[in-house]
């Protein structure tokens, strides 16, 4: 059978059949839920044509194959020596065994708000569509597209509402995720976003407004005043609310008979998980989330070099560790709470500086195998998608994933002092511009071009010294 040869080579490098818990693949990688990691032999790997790179990140061993050669690979595998193939599910659980507490907080996180990145980005891309649409001074000096061509005011508004309803309805996406990770019925996830974001709360991005002006609205129960406000754009509340929904809806399934299952359970945990956020977990939350929020905004807005220089920095090392995840959560809260985010421009050219560094490897080797990987990586990363040239190339060499630090974090120093939004997640690398507001397109241009030129001039000297 076609790789059945790799397939057993592949095994027996990574400590043999007996060292695997679980192994499932997605699309480049076989990833491994091991045993042991110290068994590995990571020489042996790296030695065979077949495989463009090695890393371990959340517990998971992980070996970069490629597109479409991952599937026969496995299939190989599968076939000559008996290793069925575990769900996703389960290898993340053979790894999380292995994580400390810090790594199971992070891969929850991921979990929970990975699934919904697709939503997040469409109403990215859409958003880059209505900015251009409705933004001046991009086509026309002081006027916009739909200023001069009125016809386009219909279609505009249109977009508009299609990519703003996943920001809008935020909380229900976030607990229709998490519920379901936490264990609990996703549908009721939903309908407990929907209750943070009712029409009859007063809106959350009103709430300043109100504060200052008319005041709060309250609800009066048996004497105890309780503010009647939603919670449109914020992350905590619906994460601690979906928490204990799930909880309460697994303990309430083993006591309940099955007969009255559908009349208790989810009644009961809804309503207990409304009134508790409502009371307690939302007001206390939405302290917390704003209290991130304003001190991210005066941090960066007070030191927005300094803020962009180690944002800039630090970005890459933390994709190593998987901490990265965390920061999807700030990202949200920030857009939800102030319109935009200054973290993910940072992010989409740090994507850029490892494809650079890559490129630059690509062009000042004369190893074919490294030529190509480098060659494929570098355009991966710059369409956002920086594992393959960060594991597979730049951190195998390192001073071309140092090269690309001192790039990024030059760049993400301008980009910040300039003050580049987006008004999105999702889209990273040379499409992140997509989600930047028009008003920072020039700036970020120019971040662009330091992250190209400043790690692929580094790296290709020192290659060339290295070679030399």
């Amino acid at each position: 059978m076609e790789y059945s040869k790799e397939a057993k080579q592949i095994i027996e490098a990574v400590g043999g059949k007996d060292n695997i818990a679980a192994v499932t693949h997605c699309v480049t990688r076989l990833r491994f839920a091991l045993n042991d990691e110290s068994k590995v032999d990571a020489g042996a790997l790296s030695d065979l044509k077949i495989v463009k790179g090695t890393f371990s990140a959340n517990g998971q061993y992980q070996v970069v194959i490629g597109q479409g050669t991952v599937d026969k690979v496995f299939a190989a595998m599968n076939k000559e020596s008996g290793i069925g193939e575990s769900s996703k599910e389960e290898v993340k659980e053979a790894a999380s065994k292995k994580q400390n507490p810090l790594q199971r907080a992070i891969k929850t996180l991921a979990d929970i708000f990975i699934p919904i990145l697709p939503a997040i980005v469409t109403a990215g891309l859409l958003m880059g569509i209505n900015n251009i649409l409705t933004n001046p001074g991009i086509f026309y000096k002081t006027q916009s597209i739909i200023d001069v061509h009125e016809q386009w005011v219909g279609v505009a508004d249109m977009i508009n509402i299609i990519a703003n309803t996943a920001f809008v309805f935020l909380p229900a996406l976030i607990g229709w995720s998490a519920v379901k990770r936490f264990g609990g019925s996703e549908i009721l996830g939903v309908v407990l976003g929907l209750i943070l974001v009712h029409p009859d709360l007063l809106n959350a991005w009103a709430y300043g407004e109100a504060l200052a002006g008319e005041g709060i609205p309250t609800w009066n129960l048996f004497g105890l005043e309780i503010n009647k406000i939603g919670y449109q754009g914020q992350v905590l509340p619906v994460l601690f609310a979906s928490w204990i929904l799930a909880k309460l809806e697994i303990g309430l399934r083993k006591r309940v008979i099955d007969s009255l299952q559908l009349l208790v359970v989810a009644p009961i945990a809804l309503l207990v998980t409304g009134v508790l956020t409502f009371i307690i977990i939302g007001p206390i939350t939405f302290v917390i989330g704003n209290f991130i929020t304003d001190g991210l905004v005066a941090i960066f807005d007070s030191y927005a070099l300094i803020g962009g220089l180690v944002y800039g920095a630090i970005y890459a090392p933390l994709v190593i560790t998987g901490m990265h995840h965390t920061f999807l959560a700030v990202d949200l809260q920030l857009i939800g709470s102030t319109g935009a985010t200054f973290l993910w421009p940072i992010l989409a050219l740090s994507n850029i500086a490892q494809g650079s560094a890559a490129f630059a490897m690509m062009l000042a080797t004369r190893d074919e195998r490294l030529r190509g990987l480098s060659g494929t990586s570098g355009i991966s990363a710059w369409l956002g998608i920086t594992e393959p040239a960060m594991f597979g190339v730049n951190l195998r060499y390192r001073y071309p994933f140092i090269a690309a630090i001192i790039g990024s974090s030059i760049a993400a120093a301008f980009i910040t002092f300039q003050k580049v939004l987006a008004t999105s997640i999702g889209v990273g690398g040379v499409p992140g511009i997509f989600s930047i507001i028009p008003s920072g397109w020039v700036s970020f241009i120019i971040g662009m071009v330091i992250v190209i030129i400043v790690p692929f001039v580094i790296t290709f000297v020192i290659a060339k010294r290295k070679k030399d």
